[in-house]
């Protein structure tokens, strides 16, 4: 998962394409905020839906998808436009994380308006309701995504109500981030038993959260030096490090919680190398 907020260009986009390709991994996901949280001024992002649009078109594999867009930057239909476009260019590989959006800074930098928590999750509910009518039953509203009956939703939180009530009602996924083991095991508690008591199947549990990877420790520590150079927490680590048989029996944990699938974000995003000990740690976990 790639914070394309933080100053990613285009030509980086597409060694990270190539290289999560070649390592095997299942995905690209990128984050879709407009101004830079990390590394500050002049970093900034190019737009999401383009960029994967783009990416679509140069690749051939893996899924591609957002994590997640806002309900605050763009319209329903052009969102729902948005991801059937990609659908179509990729072949039916596109994936749509959506959420309530929480960034103010950007909202005021670039004109959309914010709102109160309540507003922006009403919007959340509200534009999940139009997005699933127009991929399925909207007669007039053409073409229709290429894959059936439409590409997979994953709504973004951490298990608070409003969230779990519109992933339960339009999604298939819940994607919750920077959780400890212990906060995996209680999200999934609480969306399995929402489910249950919807009558539904339960949603594919996942998460989001910062990764360094090493094939050993002395690539290890160089990781670690440059990802505190980019983020400023000195002495600092993100949730997972470690070696990759040390990253293996960290996520074997979060299996065991109740995991299902990992969006493990790479901040230093000029390591293009990284990818790779990502897809020798995915290729174990397989």
């Amino acid at each position: 998962m790639v914070e394309g907020q933080e100053g990613v260009e285009w030509p980086q986009w597409l060694a990270l394409a190539d290289a999560a390709e070649a390592a095997g991994l299942d995905g690209l996901f990128r984050s879709d905020h407009y101004r830079s949280i990390g590394r500050g001024e002049p970093a900034g992002s190019l737009d999401a839906w383009a960029t994967l649009a783009a990416l679509a078109a140069r690749t051939t594999r893996i899924r591609l998808g957002t994590m997640v867009s806002p309900v605050t930057f763009r319209p329903a239909s052009v969102l729902a436009k948005n991801v059937v476009t990609v659908d179509h260019v990729s072949g039916g590989r596109v994936e749509l994380g959506i959420g309530a959006g929480w960034y103010e800074a950007e909202h005021e930098t670039y004109g959309f308006p914010f709102g109160t928590a309540r507003d922006r999750l009403d919007e959340l509910e509200r534009q999940l309701a139009e997005i699933h009518r127009q991929w399925t039953s909207a007669g007039d509203v053409e073409p229709k995504p290429v894959q059936e009956p439409r590409p997979p939703i994953i709504v973004g939180g951490s298990a608070k109500p409003r969230t779990v009530r519109a992933a339960i009602a339009f999604a298939d996924e819940y994607n919750t981030t920077f959780p400890s083991v212990d906060d995996a095991r209680a999200r999934r508690r609480i969306l399995d038993e929402a489910a249950r008591e919807a009558g539904r199947e339960p949603l594919r549990f996942s998460m989001m959260t910062g990764c360094v990877a090493g094939r050993d420790e002395a690539e290890l520590r160089d990781r670690l030096a440059a990802w505190r150079d980019v983020t400023g927490r000195d002495g600092g680590t993100p949730p997972l490090h470690g070696t990759a048989e040390q990253l293996v029996e960290q996520l074997r944990a979060y299996e065991a919680a109740g995991v299902e699938r990992a969006m493990l974000q790479h901040l230093v995003h000029e390591d293009v190398e990284m990818v790779a000990v990502l897809g020798e740690i995915a290729a174990e976990l397989r």
